[in-house]
Formats: structure tokens, C-alpha cells, sequence
């Protein structure tokens, strides 16, 4: 009996703990617009490094433009 009382009141808890996380995360508003411009410059961020770290680049090939060139799979010398 005092093992069904523990579970009950584990899981009761459980619940009340998931209830308080989903009221505080109400009341603190998001922006969408903000997380579509961190989105959009993490993209930007990628697509640099993507350039400066390729293998060329790493290998000291020179470029045929410059870093910011965004070079496409045409790999020819």
C-alpha cells in the first residue's frame, strides 16, 4: 500500500512540476521575428564558413576570388 501511495505521489508531482514549467513559460513572450533573424545571421555564419573552411581553402589553394566567394561544385584548376 505505502508503495502505491510513493508512485502516486511521485507521479502527482510530476505533474504538478510539469504544470508550473508550462505557466512560466507562457508568461515570458518570444518574438518570432527575433528568432527568424538569429536563424537567418546563423545561416549567413554558416555559408561563410562553409567557403573559408573548404578544402581548398584549407589546403592553401589559392581562391579564384575571395573568401566570401561562394564557390559552387565546380572544382575546376
Amino acid at each position: 500500500m505505502t508503495a502505491l501511495l510513493v508512485l502516486f505521489g511521485v507521479i502527482i508531482g510530476a505533474g504538478v512540476m510539469a504544470f508550473t514549467v508550462v505557466l512560466r513559460r507562457g508568461r515570458g513572450g518570444v518574438d518570432p521575428v527575433k528568432g527568424l533573424r538569429q536563424e537567418e545571421e546563423a545561416l549567413r555564419h554558416a555559408k561563410t564558413d562553409r567557403v573559408s573552411f573548404n578544402s581548398w581553402s584549407v589546403h592553401n589553394y589559392l581562391p579564384t576570388s575571395s573568401d566570401a566567394y561562394h564557390r559552387r561544385g565546380d572544382h575546376r584548376r
